[in-house]
């Protein structure tokens, strides 16, 4: 056996009698199981509950009776976000983003019902989840086992005899690390147990195997900074102080300044101003409803023109159903148009706190384990833009119902004949122009491209202790 792996041996040993080690471990382990279950529980719950909600809006619709197809665009419908599997680990930013919204023609509203949506502005701590016991907790459990792996063997007077057996200085902070890592190694297996519990809700093993990678480079990473502290400083007073202030600022306080640093360096439209703005655009498009709107002078021309007739009543479409068409295709690319500047302000100031992980390996892991669970604030974007896009469509098919089926002339006097109202109302078999939604994480591929800018981050956080702990090596063999 090589002086390592002794080494290592021997410090697992140091820790097993340890009642310090061994409370601090087992209060870890019952705070990182109780919460993957709790967490699943909740997730799996949302999930269920989410999906029965979205088929009963669904059956709702369809389940309407004859009307007018214009009622029924403002009947609307209901669309669900259906939480990702691997949030059983992550949930990210699905508690304090809406889970619903309620689509209908003219409006493009938001994302509402949001869990936690006041919590952080409350000054509450964060729900406790998988992924924050990792972050946060999981470096704190290192730190107590490993600040005095090197110290110890100084102020206890064995870092001489060892190195006269034959020790080198790399082989001890080598064996060091050994036994640290293998701590580590055994905190990622719950994660490597839920992710692939989730293989059966479709998950894919590459976001599972990647996200357990993630994981295991994190704390690998602390290993290498813990190790090296304890190689540094010749107290274990001044180890533990050193590394305690490390995590409070790498863990704690880092995080909360990429936060505010995003906010406030990032310029972003208030949502006064910006609604503002998109109602003076949306009055130049003009109102649908009415089709002697001046906006849509030239499309009424250009109607009767390519049909050769002179009255809308002689038109073999109705005037009001391809104005309303018209109008909602205009309305709808300002709409797009506001939002994508809204997302891409959001995604700026994602950016910007992301760019901390440089400075934090928490910050680096947040970011990384969001994007591989499919939590990340890009597939909140993602759920508004396929929300939009099912709105749009059903709304389009309902005017077209309108322009193709329903008789100019009765259209226009339905509120004042009361046969002319009822013969404007069409069959509900039109109602299934409304397509099934069903919100699914990104393909695990584009979601490890995602995380791919915090990886190369949490590996320098490894490469770079790892390479001082070289010439500490040699300094315990000249100074010990």
């Amino acid at each position: 056996m090589s002086a390592a792996w002794r080494i290592a041996r021997e410090e697992w040993r140091y820790w097993a009698r340890s009642r310090l080690a061994l409370a601090a471990a087992g209060l870890l382990a019952l705070v990182l199981l109780s919460t993957l279950a709790l967490t699943a529980l909740e997730v799996r719950a949302d999930a269920a509950r989410r999906a029965a909600l979205q088929d009963e809006a669904r059956e709702m619709f369809l389940s309407q009776p004859a009307r007018h197809p214009h009622r029924m665009v403002h009947y609307g419908h209901f669309v669900f976000r259906s939480p990702a599997p691997l949030a059983v680990f992550d949930p990210g930013l699905d508690p304090v983003t809406g889970q619903a919204i309620y689509l209908e023609g003219h409006r493009q509203n938001t994302a509402a019902f949001a869990p936690n949506g006041s919590g952080a502005s409350l000054g509450g701590m964060p729900s406790l989840t998988p992924a924050m016991v990792y972050q946060v907790f999981a470096p704190l459990l290192l730190i107590i086992l490993g600040f005095a792996a090197v110290v110890r063997e100084r102020e206890s007077s064995t870092l001489l005899p060892l190195l006269a057996q034959g020790a080198s200085g790399r082989s001890l902070l080598l064996g060091k690390s050994i036994a640290l890592a293998a701590v580590a190694a055994v905190l990622v297996v719950p994660v490597a147990v839920a992710g692939l519990a989730t293989l059966a809700q479709g998950e894919s093993l590459g976001a599972v195997l990647t996200l357990t990678a993630v994981c295991g480079l994190y704390l690998l990473g602390w290993c290498a900074i813990i190790v090296a502290a304890s190689a540094v400083f010749r107290s274990r007073h001044a180890a533990l102080a050193a590394l305690a202030a490390l995590w409070i600022g790498l863990a704690l306080v880092m995080p909360v300044v990429a936060a505010t640093y995003a906010a406030r360096s990032v310029a972003t439209t208030g949502k006064t101003e910006g609604d503002l703005r998109m109602l003076a655009e949306l009055r130049r498009v003009g109102d649908g409803h009415n089709a002697a709107d001046p906006a849509f002078a030239r499309l009424r021309t250009d109607l009767l023109a390519s049909y050769g007739v002179e009255r809308p009543e002689d038109l073999p479409v109705n005037l009001r159903g391809v104005v309303a068409q018209y109008a909602e295709e205009k309305l709808t690319r300002v709409l797009v148009e506001h939002a994508e500047a809204r997302m891409a302000e959001e995604r700026a100031q994602a950016q910007a706190a992301q760019r901390f992980g440089w400075l934090s390996p928490a910050v680096a892991f947040a970011s990384a384990s969001r994007a591989l669970a499919g939590t990340d604030l890009e597939s909140h974007h993602r759920f508004l833009r396929e929300s939009e896009a099912l709105r749009f469509g059903f709304v389009q098919a309902l005017n077209r119902v309108h322009a193709e089926e329903l008789d100019y002339a009765d259209d226009i006097r339905r509120s004042q004949d009361a046969d002319a109202e009822r013969r404007t109302r069409v069959d509900p078999a039109f109602w299934q122009v409304l397509d099934e939604f069903r919100f699914t994480p990104r393909p695990a591929a584009e979601r490890r491209v995602a995380a791919t800018p915090s990886l190369w981050m949490l590996l320098l956080w490894l490469v770079v202790p790892a390479a001082v702990c070289l010439p500490l090596a040699r300094r315990l063999e000249t100074s010990p």
